[in-house]
């Protein structure tokens, strides 16, 4: 074999072996489900990278997926609660497919009975490991509620929560522009909506202490389509322990924010 044959086919194998890394970086989900938390963070900053680079690569969304999923049922590794806007496509945005995310929708991203209900049956009867509050730009109920916009029928009360976020950044920064107060009353809303959590769903209170669950905080920016990522809630243990001390009874009324 002549040294030039020898050249080329190491060349092929050097691209076929980076070939499949890369395959396995950013494709693959490990065989079984993911149980670890920055696990399942990471597959969806992958996934979230070629998206908004153009490049996605559409994974588990073929028929071979749906059969698998039907027979053998779904085991998402992430509940995301995000909004309904429609330029908000979760698994879209994150490259994933079918049985992937357990995903809960609601205007602003808010987190009330439903929301909370939804969230439970994602993170404590699927297991998921990983829990995100996906807010994003351009948010329209919150810019409702931060310019004062008038509400009618039942929207009123799904915005509650969100005027507690616009009104915490009102009284730390009045000196704010329309502009920056919606851009700090988005990311404030997210806080809101992980406290609120906190508050309601004793399930998920627990699965945190039992280092069971990770819930985060990110901000999806629909003009870029990248996800920039919060971590979880600055007071999170804080909050825990001040809602496992309260009557079960309190925590349907009223809620606190950070």
């Amino acid at each position: 074999m002549s040294d030039l044959k020898k050249v080329g086919i190491f060349v092929a194998a050097v691209i076929f072996i980076y070939f499949v890394f890369y395959l396995a970086q950013n494709f693959w989900i490990p065989e079984g489900k993911i149980k670890d938390p920055n696990t399942a963070q990471q597959v969806l900053e992958e996934g979230n990278g070629r998206y908004a680079a153009g490049k996605a690569l559409h994974p588990n969304q073929d028929r071979d997926r749906r059969h698998e999923t039907t027979s053998k049922g779904q085991e998402p590794f992430v509940t995301v609660l995000a909004c309904s806007d429609s330029r908000v496509p979760v698994e879209v945005l994150f490259d994933r497919g079918i049985g992937d995310i357990f995903v809960v929708r609601v205007a602003g991203n808010v987190v009330n009975t439903d929301e909370a209900g939804s969230i439970e049956y994602g993170v404590d009867h699927l297991e998921t490991p990983l829990m995100v509050v996906l807010g994003h730009s351009h948010c329209g109920a919150v810019t409702a509620v931060a310019g004062g916009a008038e509400l009618h029928g039942n929207i009123p009360p799904l915005v509650r929560n969100i005027e507690k976020a616009v009104g915490v950044v009102k009284a730390a920064r009045p000196d704010l522009s329309m502009g920056a107060l919606v851009e700090e009353a988005i990311t404030a809303n997210v806080w809101q909506s992980i406290d609120d959590l906190l508050r309601q769903s004793e399930a998920t209170r627990k699965r945190i202490r039992w280092n069971k669950l990770k819930v985060v905080g990110a901000l999806y920016d629909i003009e870029t389509g990248k996800v920039s990522w919060l971590g979880p809630h600055p007071r999170q243990f804080e909050l825990i322990r001040k809602y496992d001390a309260e009557p079960k009874g309190e925590h349907k009324t009223g809620s606190s924010h950070s």
